[in-house]
């Protein structure tokens, strides 16, 4: 298995292994002995499952706060995406700064987003497909969001952003200067 760290410490790309033949291909995407050993130990409780049809869905930036905070393992099951995350630990000192990773069905690639993070993504191929684990049950009065065009955080997208597909809520989230983030870094003092 791979593993790349991203410029924000604690958002890990994994890369598991695929063995192919003429039928294709297997992969074990997760076992949770493995993933511990790396600095994934997590005990993850919901998978969740999207499908975005056409190219330039852009869904996010989500966050669960506590007590029901998330930490995320996202990968693709068909087609590509851009997948963002962004710091809002207050007293980070990536405070605000985003990491992108390009995941696809081909590559087979994961991210892990801890809980602190937002998480989003662009769908850069149609009928692109989003797996991923979830540490904590989603729970609705704890489910937040960002504005995922926030000039203050500034996130190449990928996608002409005059022409993205949104939900309501995404469209309607507060900018980052506007937000009361419920997340601190443990190194703050």
């Amino acid at each position: 298995m791979q593993v790349k760290e991203t410029s924000l410490p604690g958002v890990i790309e994994v890369i598991p292994p695929r063995f192919g033949d003429d039928r294709g291909f297997f992969s074990e995407v997760f076992n949770a002995d493995k993933y511990a050993q790396i600095g994934i130990d997590v005990p993850f409780v919901q998978d969740n499952h999207s499908l975005s049809r056409d190219v330039g869905v852009v869904r996010g930036l989500h966050f669960q706060s506590p007590p029901h905070a998330q930490d995320k393992l996202v990968r693709v099951g068909a087609g590509r995406v851009l997948d963002v995350a962004v710091d809002i630990r207050v007293g980070s000192p990536h405070y605000g700064k985003w990491v992108a990773v390009e995941l696809s069905a081909e590559a087979g690639n994961q991210l892990f987003i801890p809980a602190g993070f937002l998480h989003g993504f662009a769908t850069l191929e149609p009928n692109s497909e989003l797996l991923y684990k979830c540490s904590a049950f989603y729970s609705p009065e704890c489910d937040g969001a960002v504005r995922f065009d926030d000039p203050d955080i500034g996130i190449d997208w990928g996608v002409d952003l005059s022409n993205v597909t949104l939900s309501d809520k995404d469209a309607k989230a507060p900018l980052l200067a506007d937000f009361k983030s419920p997340f601190t870094y443990e190194g703050a003092q």
